[in-house]
């Protein structure tokens, strides 16, 4: 009976620890992307200080605060998701995952009327009127639309992500006792909201 149990219970273990594994080394390259990029911000700030913190002032602080408590808070929905279906609780882990996705939906919102706010304004890459601004005010921006924009995108997998994870808890393919797919859905995102509490100093609050 016991060398029955292994053969059953030993290979699923391993393929949850192989699917962190996986998700960990994911990212980790996620983490080399993004850090380069803040390695060459710093070294941009470095050289223009003056022309960054002019630039910065640009920038709606009040929306990038609401949306930095909007993805915190649903970095506490999507544990609490995890929690309630490890204690067997389907219905309020579907409940705080679709909180999640509507706090990342309400992330985006708010994005979409600050990046289309600056565009109104004539302020994008390549813009007549970006273009006489002095050096460090271009590359500001220049910056400001790569990260948040590729932040922006991971927003995006995110949602989707999501969108499976409550398709696949609601036909319980992800239980109480298969929840690594959850687990790693959550790391995913809570990566996405550590990179965007890292971005929201770096270009909110230098004013």
């Amino acid at each position: 009976m016991s060398n029955h149990t292994d053969t059953v219970t030993h290979p699923v273990h391993r393929d949850d620890v192989g699917a962190k594994m996986g998700m960990w080394l994911f990212l980790f390259t996620e983490v080399l992307l993004f850090g380069g990029m803040f390695l060459v911000y710093a070294v941009y700030r470095y050289q223009y200080p003056d022309q960054f913190h002019i630039a910065a002032m640009e920038l709606n602080t009040t929306m990038g605060t609401l949306n930095t408590i909007i993805l915190l808070t649903s970095s506490l929905t999507v544990a609490l998701s995890i929690a309630a279906l490890q204690k067997g609780n389907k219905f309020l882990s579907l409940c705080f995952l679709s909180l999640t996705l509507l706090f990342a939906l309400m992330f985006m919102v708010i994005k979409y009327f600050e990046w289309t706010t600056k565009i109104s304004h004539g302020i994008y890459p390549g813009s007549p009127e970006l273009l006489t601004k002095p050096n460090g005010q271009i590359l500001f921006f220049g910056l400001y639309y790569i990260m948040t924009g590729l932040h922006g995108l991971h927003v995006l997998v995110g949602m989707v992500v999501i969108s499976f994870m409550i398709v696949f808890i609601a036909r319980d393919k992800v239980t109480s006792d298969n929840y690594v797919k959850l687990e790693n859905s959550g790391l995913y995102w809570h990566l996405v909201d550590l990179i965007w509490i890292f971005l929201f100093p770096l270009f909110y609050l230098i004013q």
